[in-house]
């Protein structure tokens, strides 16, 4: 079990998560967006306000509405919400906690143009920066000060997030005809969006984390430092090149858990011969599945 780590019940956590965060099932017949007290709160993954389902606020979704204020102010509280997330998981939140990352994962388990399968888009060492132009132009200046003396908005949700247009607007319209015929080309511009990155999902792993994602972009900041970590002992490996192989990033050795993309997803740990790779927190204690999945639910 320490050798296999949390990668076999990897998706039945990334499951019971998305169900558990987005369980308002009367949203879903009625129509309407749960508004109850719950919904104040942040939960770390990708998460839409707008989606029917939905008992919690995206954190992209709540700094975005902070910085929207008429009076700008430091938004404290969210900042304070991703440091916490951050500093405690690091980018195991998108590998683990992110309802679109579940999606990603399962369209890329479709198994369909296998020849054109791929972990990583060409120009991959240039795109992968793309996250942080998004994070800076939409998330904070496209609701801050690019728009201060005319209309502010969330520019991030309105123009980019695929997760709203999926798990938001189609369900909403899907009950609800006058939004279906208020529907013009900015929904149109989305749904477009929405479609591209669906498919590109199934033929690239994960491209919308990789790429375009801000709360991947944020996470990433403190994979380096988190207490969930993958520790690579270099001395018992054999350089086999297993756990670069089975990595759906590709990623190195070195390059495991340290690098603001790695998942931490567990797929290295699981296919290292040697037992060099294994979870441990930053303090150098080894964990388990039951450890991770302990705190998890604290935490929710």
């Amino acid at each position: 079990m320490e050798k296999r780590g949390l990668a076999p019940i990897r998706l039945k956590i990334q499951i019971i998560y998305t169900i558990l965060t987005n369980g308002y099932l009367y949203g879903y017949i009625s129509g309407k967006i749960y508004k109850g007290g719950m919904k104040y709160a942040c939960v770390p993954g990708l998460n839409c306000y707008s989606c029917p389902g939905a008992l919690g606020s995206c954190p992209m979704g709540a700094l975005q509405n902070a910085l929207n204020e008429q009076n700008l102010k430091v938004p404290f509280g969210v900042l304070g919400f991703l440091f916490f997330f951050g500093s405690l998981f690091g980018r195991f939140v998108c590998g683990f906690l992110c309802p679109f990352g579940l999606v990603q994962d399962l369209l890329h388990r479709i198994p369909l143009l296998k020849k054109y399968k791929r972990k990583r888009l060409p120009f991959h060492q240039v795109l992968k920066y793309g996250k942080y132009p998004v994070l800076l132009g939409l998330v904070i200046l496209g609701s801050s000060v690019l728009f201060t003396g005319y209309v502010k908005m969330p520019a991030f949700c309105k123009y980019l997030c695929p997760s709203g247009t999926l798990m938001g607007a189609l369900p909403l319209m899907g009950t609800n005809s006058q939004l279906r015929s208020l529907a013009g080309g900015l929904f149109g511009w989305k749904l477009g969006v929405l479609v591209l990155l669906l498919i590109v999902s199934v033929m690239v792993y994960r491209p919308f984390c990789q790429y375009l994602c801000p709360l991947g972009a944020i996470y990433g900041w403190f994979n380096r430092f988190s207490l969930v970590q993958i520790q690579w002992t270099k001395e018992a490996c054999i350089s086999c090149g297993a756990c670069q192989n089975a990595c759906p990033l590709q990623l190195t050795p070195p390059e495991i858990s340290v690098s603001p993309e790695c998942i931490k997803c567990g797929q290295c740990i699981k296919a290292c011969p040697a037992h060099c790779l294994q979870y441990k927190s930053m303090g150098g204690n080894k964990l388990n599945s039951n450890d991770i999945v302990t705190d998890i639910t604290e935490d929710m």
